[in-house]
């Protein structure tokens, strides 16, 4: 009997593994195949940038491809955002892939024939506008994605969530925005997502390559304005008032000793940074208060607690030591970016099997932000760093994401389209109905 059972069982897996086979030479075949029309969409994207909350134009092209295929679309999901449904032939889960639209405020220096020229307004001034982030990458493999799924249609046992999200680089002031906004608005809890994957290409590393890690992966990123307030005075007569600059310096060297001192940084990572300070109008006047805005990124939301703690404490009782006084408001952004570790571990063969297992590098956390953290809240998610930089160039020399010089080998994109197909139907083989 026990025979006749392991014999079945050998059966089975071996039916499973045959038919995972012929998946993954249908999906490399269609990627091959469909890889002009990512690179096609990608520049058409790049040349043609919008900023946060303003991609009308880039979700019109988005909608029209959805359309073009059949899908269900939603639009105007979080003003802008646009999402395809795809209904598979079969029961089984639902899985959510998300892309992010925006660009930047920033004027492109890449010598591309397809380079922007584009200009907007940002901030009530004149600003070039740059995918600086390769978004525009991230959008053309997901429309190359929900192509070749939506051919194997019949063969689907589940479904597909496309999610094109706006804003990711954060909602104009006093707008709502991004991923947030779409959680808010039902777009997890109302297509009934199981699980959702999202990558982030990456101009330094190599084009074949894939990150990815476990648990915190992307710190939270949250604002803070200190006010220092002092007393005004005539600058040859410091003694006649309370410098509120003066302060405002001594503050900014007591908050990096709550990292240094007082973080248990063996544990995570932290990070306090003032990236704005203002105050005075002449050369002779000690002014009457001083401004302070900066991010903090942390990795654990017990030490985000902690240090938030830690800053009111530190501005306040310093401001007071000298006389003034000091207002502190920490505004919370976006959440730690989980990976969670039981899905993670559940889809690294998949990575593996994709990439090639020589390719793949478990990463280090990094202490830049991501609103995909939103829908990694509501259900497990896995967000992964493709590879975007020539091969044979050294990560030292590739320009940084969010400067004018930044580039993307359009050849790492296939590999995307690859990753997010297999990892999709793989999911729902391992969760059948």
């Amino acid at each position: 009997m026990k025979k006749i059972l392991l014999l079945v069982l050998c059966c089975v897996c071996g039916t499973l593994l045959s038919a995972q086979k012929e998946a993954r030479i249908h999906i490399d075949a269609k990627a091959d195949a469909i890889e002009s029309k990512v690179i096609e969409w990608r520049r058409h994207l790049h040349e043609n940038p919008e900023l946060s909350n303003r991609e009308f134009e880039t979700a019109k092209y988005i909608e029209a491809h959805l359309r073009k295929l059949g899908l269900e679309v939603k639009t105007g999901v979080a003003y802008t955002g646009v999402v395809g449904i795809l209904k598979g032939g079969k029961p089984g889960p639902t899985v959510a892939l998300r892309a992010d639209m925006d660009a930047l405020p920033v004027v492109e220096r890449v010598d591309v024939p397809f380079a922007s020229k584009v200009k907007s307004t940002y901030l009530g001034s004149e600003v070039g506008v740059m995918h600086a982030c390769g978004h525009d990458t991230h959008v053309a493999m997901l429309m190359g994605t929900a192509e070749i799924l939506t051919g194997m249609k019949k063969d689907l046992a589940g479904n597909v969530v496309f999610i094109f999200q706006p804003a990711e680089e954060g909602a104009p002031p006093g707008e709502e925005g991004g991923a947030e906004l779409m959680v808010k608005e039902g777009i997890i809890s109302d297509t009934g997502a199981d699980v959702v994957f999202g990558l982030h290409i990456s101009s330094g590393l190599e084009v074949g390559k894939i990150r990815y890690k476990p648990g915190g992966a992307m710190a939270a990123s949250d604002r803070f304005v200190i006010t220092v307030n002092g007393k005004q005075t005539h600058g040859s007569r410091p003694w006649g008032g309370v410098d509120p600059i003066m302060v405002s310096a001594q503050i900014i060297q007591g908050l990096q000793t709550i990292i240094s001192r007082q973080t248990e940084l063996t544990k995570e990572a932290a990070v306090i940074t003032v990236g704005k300070i203002q105050g005075g109008v002449r050369n002779n006047i000690i002014p009457e208060s001083c401004e302070m805005i900066g991010t903090i990124r942390t990795l654990d939301t017990a030490m985000q607690r902690m240090i938030h703690d830690k800053i009111r404490l530190t501005a306040t009782k310093i401001a007071e030591s000298a006389g003034a006084t000091a207002d502190v408001d920490i505004q919370i952004g976006y959440p730690v970016t989980f990976n969670s570790p039981e899905l993670t571990r559940m889809m690294l063969p998949t990575i593996f099997d994709t990439a090639g297992e020589e390719n793949v590098l478990l990463s280090p956390a990094i202490t830049g932000a991501e609103d995909f953290s939103f829908f990694a809240r509501e259900v497990p998610g896995l967000f992964l760093f493709l590879g975007g930089m020539p091969k044979g160039q050294s990560q030292f020399d590739a320009a940084p994401h969010h400067t004018p010089d930044f580039f993307i080998d359009e050849s790492g994109m296939k590999l995307g389209v690859r990753t997010l197909c297999n990892l999709t139907l793989d999911y729902m083989k391992m969760h059948p109905e």
